[in-house]
């Protein structure tokens, strides 16, 4: 082991040493609480962006000329709870389910020395396409409540109708937007592998060396690197989340019958036909005839 490995673990061993206990539970509770405060700025600011989105695309479906940030976040207010407490009750259930579903594999698995495993991967391969339609009644409820001003319960019926009404078309969208995002977000993600690679350099190098040089600097150019990128990450999933939503959006809208359907260029709208003027019968004019002769 070379030296600075060596001085290393051994300042760091006087460091926790010299630690008290309440100073780590300190630290603890703090990071604690600095990640559900992060969780549920990110899961509010979240609902809003859901709710903007969708009221932004039913406007624009609307025709409707501008449309400012005030008047959708203030549009969206009387949706927020809604959509907040039907996300949060939804993953609530999702989890507890996953949770009894697990427990019993991971006895089962431990008792079975691993064969209960093989035998449960059919099982577990069925369960990917399982969330994936789940998700999508999901989308649709979320869509629903804000669309149709619906409350929790009615929005997942609503949800669930329009998927099960329109089963094919919902896969074909499911399958477009599901995968065709995965392989945007990967294409989009492969900066942040190539911002390790001076990582891994430098520490190949340090140990060919012995030096710890190579590896700090190595360290010191892949954190600039990536946090370079990370901004760029965000705004391009932002963007790609955006058309995601907007895409469901429209399908919600289309499918229900609350849009019209787009006109395709080079058509021309049919022009309405021309009031016809009921006529008088035969038997009528005659006698109109007769009358006018008469006086």
């Amino acid at each position: 082991m070379p030296p600075w490995m060596r001085e290393f673990g051994y300042n760091m061993e006087r460091f926790f040493d010299n630690i008290q206990g309440w100073q780590i539970a300190a630290v603890v509770i703090g990071f604690i609480l600095f990640i559900l405060i992060m969780v549920a700025i990110t899961t509010a600011l979240s609902t809003i962006g859901r709710i903007g989105l969708i009221q932004g695309t039913l406007k624009a479906e609307e025709e409707v000329e501008s449309m400012t940030f005030g008047e959708l976040f203030e549009s969206g207010k009387p949706f927020f709870w809604r959509i907040l407490g039907f996300n949060l009750l939804v993953g609530l259930a999702i989890f507890l389910l996953v949770l009894i579903l697990i427990v019993p594999i991971v006895l089962v698995t431990a008792l079975t020395f691993g064969v209960a495993m093989v035998c449960l991967i059919p099982l577990i391969c069925l369960l990917i396409p399982v969330s994936w339609l789940v998700t999508v009644i999901l989308e649709q409820a979320n869509i629903a409540i804000v669309v149709e001003d619906l409350s929790m319960l009615d929005g997942l019926k609503q949800g669930w109708e329009v998927f099960r009404e329109n089963i094919g078309n919902m896969i074909v969208m499911g399958l477009i937007l599901g995968l065709g995002g995965a392989v945007v977000g990967f294409v989009m993600a492969l900066p942040i592998f190539f911002t390790m690679m001076p990582l891994l350099i430098g520490g190949v190098a340090a140990a060919a060396n012995e030096s710890p040089m190579f590896a700090g600097s190595g360290m010191v150019v892949s954190a600039v690197c990536c946090l370079s990128y990370l901004p760029v990450l965000i705004l391009l999933s932002g963007i790609l989340q955006a058309y995601i939503k907007t895409a469901w959006t429209l399908t919600y809208l289309r499918l229900t019958g609350q849009s019209a359907p787009p006109v395709v260029a080079g058509e021309e709208a049919l022009p309405e036909e021309a009031p016809v003027e009921e006529s008088l019968p035969d038997d009528d004019m005659d006698i109109q005839e007769v009358e006018a002769g008469e006086e």
